[in-house]
């Protein structure tokens, strides 16, 4: 185990899952403990990914090791969860492992945020349904038991609404909250509302539909939703 200064300031929270109240400075003072981890021994707490979000993360990883002599694999640090056995548990961060992966990399920097190791297996994975540490959905949106998570990144499906969610959101499209799994649930959003096809063969045109639902009152109860009307307003206070 070695101790780092940490890659990110402990008031930041990262990822998909940091709305449930993540910190990651867990260690001494201002730094945190960091340990690398085999990727073979993380299990994942959500059944999908997006690939084309997957392969753009691939890129800025090379692109990263071009410019700088730094590991570009030691770059984030992956919150986990002790869990029964003391099974390591992703609760975020699965693309930028999955991607690190693909890249031939065997080992990401962890830091365990919690342990609940002393739990059953149901137990367990009701506390992390509890504490918004899971998504048990698939490529369709639909629910599935918690025994049928893959129990390695290398078999999450890829949800090319998942990948769209992202690309709305670098566009400006909706806000980058801390509400956990907050890209999911755009991403449900717009499986309801675009042909898969459409995202699959046409995914420039599929942006732009996405885009004009983003602005529409239908999106109004999603995080990180703007109001259209009120984004270019110097006066407006974001809640959301």
């Amino acid at each position: 185990m070695t101790i780092f200064p940490p890659l990110i300031k402990s008031s930041t929270s990262t990822g998909d899952v940091c709305g449930a109240s993540l910190n990651y400075s867990l260690g001494i003072g201002p730094y945190m403990v960091i340990e690398p981890s085999l990727i073979a021994d993380l299990r994942p707490t959500q059944m999908t990914v997006g690939m084309r979000e997957v392969h753009i993360k691939r890129r800025r990883l090379r692109e990263n090791a071009a410019k700088t002599d730094r590991s570009h694999f030691s770059t984030r640090v992956v919150p986990v969860v002790l869990g029964p056995d003391s099974r390591r548990y992703l609760i975020d961060r699965h693309h930028f492992v999955r991607a690190v992966h693909d890249e031939g990399a065997s080992e990401v920097p962890v830091t365990i945020i919690a342990d609940l190791s002393a739990l059953e297996s149901d137990a367990f994975w009701t506390e992390l349904d509890h504490r918004g540490w899971m998504h048990p959905f698939d490529d369709a949106g639909r629910w599935h038991a918690y025994n049928e998570i893959p129990k390695s990144v290398c078999d999450l499906v890829d949800d090319p609404f998942r990948s769209l969610a992202g690309a709305l959101r670098r566009m400006g499209g909706y806000t980058k909250l801390k509400t956990p799994f907050s890209e999911f649930r755009w991403a449900n959003f717009l499986r309801h509302r675009i042909d898969r096809l459409t995202v699959e063969r046409e995914f420039d045109r599929a942006l732009d539909l996405a885009i004009k639902l983003a602005e529409s009152t239908q999106a109004n109860h999603l995080p990180g939703w703007r109001c259209p009307q009120f984004v270019s307003s110097p006066n407006v206070i974001w809640w959301r």
